[in-house]
């Protein structure tokens, strides 16, 4: 599951037309052990502890529970559009949740009615064991048809867990993804619109120093034009976060679309073949017991 997971995200990156140019990428991919190793020793100090990595996860989770549910609202981005697409990311998370968990307990259900008829199989053997004639054979037949059912039943779980409730898994994390994205998104329009008023502010204050000609005037300079640049920096950071997130989530819906079908579509298939199976499997057992 592992192995599948990794190569399902090592895709996904690979077809990204930005990510598959990634360094990051190719060194994964290419480096040998030994290469590696070094990197390893060599940025050990710049790595953190992972008690220190577990706080730092908590605070960003606090950070985005806060920003993304408007516990902090010193500044809040306006936009139709915006809010239509946190509306969609938190009913999307709902949901595939909410199927997830019932995928869930659909593998286990088969698991243990997969479980529960071996364990029939195995006292139908042993009471047609005692029993002579037709009707030990009659038993046993049982016996044997129900671990086949069983086996099919596993078999079936495995493929349930790992092409619908996985898939589902692995949507609600990439939901909560964008979740983080948003907040950092929140984030961007903050700093973007508080650097905006301090150099409004900066503004200000120059123009009254120039007008008494106060000897402060060249610090006040140096402090706007760093604060100015500060800003358009934001700016563009923010601006770039929208234009790119349009763009991410389009191409997300468009994946979600296709693998969402991919799975369901499985899931049916697989079901309807489990039924047939086991229909057929029961009624080759019928004939033989009303003989």
């Amino acid at each position: 599951m592992r192995r599948l997971a990794l190569d399902i995200f090592l895709n996904r990156v690979a077809s990204h037309h930005k990510l598959r140019q990634s360094e990051d990428l190719r060194t994964f991919l290419q480096v040998d052990e030994a290469v590696m190793e070094r990197l390893r020793a060599h940025e050990t100090g710049i790595f953190k502890k992972p008690v220190e990595l577990m706080q730092i996860f908590k605070d960003v989770q606090s950070k985005v529970s806060n920003v993304v549910l408007g516990k902090e609202k010193p500044v809040e981005e306006s936009n139709s559009e915006y809010e239509k697409l946190k509306h969609y990311v938190f009913e999307l998370e709902n949901h595939l949740a909410e199927a997830q968990k019932h995928a869930y307990r659909l593998v286990k259900r088969h698991r243990e009615l997969g479980k529960s008829l071996s364990d029939f199989g195995k006292a139908m053997k042993l009471l047609g064991s005692c029993e002579g004639d037709s009707l030990g054979r009659a038993f046993s037949e049982l016996g044997a048809k129900s671990d086949l059912v069983s086996v099919r039943l596993q078999k079936e779980a495995q493929q349930l867990l790992m092409n619908f409730e996985e898939p589902l898994k692995d949507y609600v994390l990439a939901v909560q993804s964008i979740k983080a994205t948003i907040a950092e998104r929140a984030n961007a329009f903050r700093q973007h619109c508080e650097l905006s008023e301090t150099v409004k502010l900066k503004e200000i204050n120059l123009e009254k120093l120039k007008l008494i000609h106060s000897d402060k005037m060249r610090e006040a300079e140096d402090e706007y034009k760093e604060v100015k640049e500060a800003s358009e920096k934001a700016t563009r950071r923010y601006e770039t976060m929208v234009r790119l997130m349009k763009e991410e989530i389009i191409q997300f819906q468009e994946q979600k679309t296709l693998d969402m079908g991919v799975a369901f579509h499985n899931f049916a298939d697989g079901q309807a073949r489990l039924a047939n199976n086991m229909a057929d499997g029961w009624r080759g057992l019928l004939a033989k017991l009303e003989a």
